[in-house]
């Protein structure tokens, strides 16, 4: 049996503006933008070079998925960014006022950087040793 993560769901203020996040600032591609009606979109993005992982925008619906925009991880780094050049695209996530919350640290695995999206949510830039 094989299986793999596909997409994480991320629950968003508004598409279009998680996607110039994710596209214009960050560098995703945008994979799918669909119309499902009714409001609704079927938007997929997925970090450069990347052969599988992708997130799914989310534009919430109601107060509670409101509630839980830039809190699905309870305030912990909840999604993790992996880099084959650490020093790259930290300064390019800098220059294009990505906001971190330190500055980058050197652990057993790896060097790694908290970011936030501008929703809140808490990030890990990480390139493994």
């Amino acid at each position: 049996m094989r299986q793999s993560i596909f997409a994480v769901a991320l629950v968003v203020a508004d598409y279009d503006t998680a996607i110039a996040f994710y596209v214009d600032t960050i560098g995703f591609t945008l994979d799918q933008d669909k119309d499902l009606g009714g409001g609704k979109r079927w938007v997929r993005v997925t970090p450069p070079g990347a052969a599988q992982g992708s997130l799914i925008l989310a534009q919430a619906d109601g107060d509670a998925q409101r509630a839980a925009i830039g809190n699905q991880t309870g305030g912990r780094v909840g999604f993790f960014l992996t880099t084959d050049d650490f020093a790259r695209d930290h300064a390019a996530m800098l220059a294009k006022g990505v906001v971190f919350e330190e500055e980058p640290r050197h652990e057993p695995y790896g060097t790694v950087a908290v970011w936030r999206d501008p929703f809140g949510n808490r990030w890990d830039l990480l390139q493994f040793t």
